[in-house]
């Protein structure tokens, strides 16, 4: 537990109701003076020397003043950043990054990283305390990491979303394979000099296994930075991909992974009452299977309702903590408001879902499912594909921006994302689709491209698809519905489009599987599905004119061979 501690008169002396692991300790500085700025020096000038640890109160004695809902979760604000920001997060360039994917990746030099990581200490070193976590990424691997943050309500997310010892580590004696440093209340302010897009940043130094944080509040920044993380040591030092999807497993042993952007519904679908989730958001498959590469979940909660996700809503009480929320004077959410930002959020760790797969390890998958949010309304609910196709979607990776989910989205836009996860690459997309391709192979899995988005008409026109609709088409997936040969092929998507299930599903009449019947006019939706399949040969080619995959993709076939 995480919520509900007091601290004492003399603020020193502690009373929690923590069960006391999870590696949390409140720091001062080496002379046991408040405000003592940690150092750094040489390569360990990635770790400062170590401060001497006076007390290790929980995070919850420093939540004080904080909401806490009528559920019992606590509720915090992330100030302006409410979403991502992309285009402040770099790689340094170093010996160490020499393969990474620049096009995708903003570039730093060492020395402003320097600059920057001394700035972040300075202003820890400044607080009166701060919160150190120090966990474990990975089911199977187990990067160490630590997390330094100077709010309480940090410190609690991290927790949530990583794993725990099973007892609480040694600060002094803990050796973080990775260490993040998380000075959100500062910014650069010499950016301009230092060839920054803005005053605020998140880097990461692969080189020096640290990262920064800074002028951001958003929790997601930590999170997706030791996925980023994971996606450059996993491929390059275990041949084991990591992958930005959810995974979950059927009672005959039957792994399914979900790729999806954020919005697609990754969390929603992977938390099944009859299927033990794995995890919600990011994974590694390596000789041995699947693993997570967290022990949380990081779920929207805009529109949230109990009778279409219970699990998500039943998940939400005590240590849950919800973000930028809309609550009034008795604590109750307004899970429909979008007052502060379309991207609320809540974290929790994975205890909180009771069918889960405790170790956050299964063996290895038997079906992929692509999710794409299509604001144009013209992928059917599901197309089967072949192994040639399911890497081009996975190289592909479309959806539709959802309005939050980043700084300034505010209305669905169509987006390509690489992997379905291209802001989180620091390798060449490739890299991940050649592992993708040999596993699909090795172990005769089944792809398939689900519709979460639009249906009848692009955004505007149409209406998005009922989560029942979707959990329909994905348990028809589960149980082999798709698994005969009565399919329609789509010339202009090159997609394979069931014409009817095995079994029937009242969830799931006929007459939807094929897009064009749901459309006023078939000549309108073929134009939208033509101009859908120019945006995916253009994205593909733009990306990936200079390199080569053997045997190639398989790519749409729009009718227009030019752009209007």
């Amino acid at each position: 537990d995480v919520v509900g501690a007091t601290a004492g008169a003399s603020g020193d002396e502690m009373v929690s109701a923590q069960d006391g692991d999870g590696g949390e300790v409140r720091m001062r500085g080496p002379d046991g003076g408040r405000g003592a700025a940690p150092r750094a020096r040489g390569r360990a000038a990635a770790h400062p020397p170590q401060p001497a640890v006076l007390a290790a109160p929980r995070a919850g004695d420093r939540e004080r003043g904080v909401p806490v809902t009528s559920e019992g979760a606590t509720a915090v604000d992330t100030g302006k950043f409410t979403g991502r920001s992309p285009n402040d997060k770099y790689l340094v360039a170093d010996e160490t990054s020499r393969e990474a994917w620049w096009a995708n990746n903003g570039k730093m030099s060492p020395e402003v990283f320097d600059e920057l990581q001394a700035t972040c200490l300075e202003h820890l070193g400044a607080q009166d305390e701060v919160f150190v976590f120090d966990g474990y990424a990975g089911a199977s691997r187990k990067l160490k990491v630590r997390f330094v943050t100077a709010k309480a309500w940090q410190h609690h997310f991290v927790k949530n979303m990583f794993f725990r010892p099973k007892e609480t580590p040694d600060i002094a004696t803990f050796a973080p394979d990775f260490t993040v440093y998380n000075a959100s209340g500062t910014t650069d302010a010499d950016w301009r000099r230092h060839g920054l897009r803005s005053e605020n940043f998140v880097a990461l130094h692969l080189g020096k296994r640290v990262a920064l944080v800074g002028g951001t509040e958003y929790t997601g920044e930590m999170k997706k930075g030791i996925f980023t993380v994971m996606n450059f040591l996993e491929p390059r030092e275990r041949g084991a991909l990591t992958m930005h999807c959810a995974a979950n497993v059927g009672e005959r042993g039957d792994v399914a992974l979900l790729f999806g952007l954020s919005g697609t519904g990754k969390t929603t679908l992977s938390a099944c009452p009859t299927r033990p989730i794995i995890g919600d958001d990011e994974h590694c498959w390596d000789d041995q299977g699947v693993s997570n590469i967290e022990n949380g979940c990081y779920a929207k909660v805009i529109g949230l309702d109990p009778a279409n996700e219970p699990l998500i809503h039943a998940a939400i009480k005590r240590n849950a903590l919800l973000e930028n929320v809309d609550l009034d004077d008795d604590g109750v959410v307004d899970y429909q408001s979008d007052r502060k930002t379309a991207n609320t959020r809540v974290s929790y760790p994975m205890s909180h879902i009771p069918n889960r797969v405790d170790k956050g390890k299964a063996g290895h998958p038997t079906r992929i499912v692509f999710l794409a949010c299509d604001a144009y309304g013209v992928l059917p609910p599901v197309a089967r594909l072949d192994p040639d196709q399911a890497i081009y979607h996975f190289l592909s990776g479309y959806s539709s921006k959802l309005a939050g989910t980043e700084l300034g989205v505010e209305e669905p836009v169509p987006v390509f994302s690489a992997c379905f996860g291209a802001p989180f690459l620091p390798l060449h997309p490739f890299v991940y689709a050649s592992l993708l391709r040999d596993k699909i192979r090795r172990h005769h899995v089944t792809a398939y491209l689900v519709n979460t988005g639009w249906a009848a008409g692009p955004v505007g026109v149409g209406s998005r698809m009922p989560i029942a609709t979707t959990r329909a088409v994905v348990d028809a997936i589960h149980r082999d519905a798709f698994d005969h040969d009565a399919y329609t092929h789509h010339p202009i998507l090159n997609l394979h489009v069931p014409d009817q299930l095995i079994k029937p599903d009242h969830r799931l009449p006929p007459h939807l599987l094929h897009p064009w019947a749901s459309w006023a006019s078939r000549d309108d939706y073929d134009a939208a599905a033509d101009r859908l399949a120019r945006l995916f040969v253009a994205n593909y080619d733009s990306l990936y004119a200079d390199h080569a995959l053997d045997p190639p993709p398989s790519a749409p076939s729009p009718e227009t061979p030019d752009p209007p």
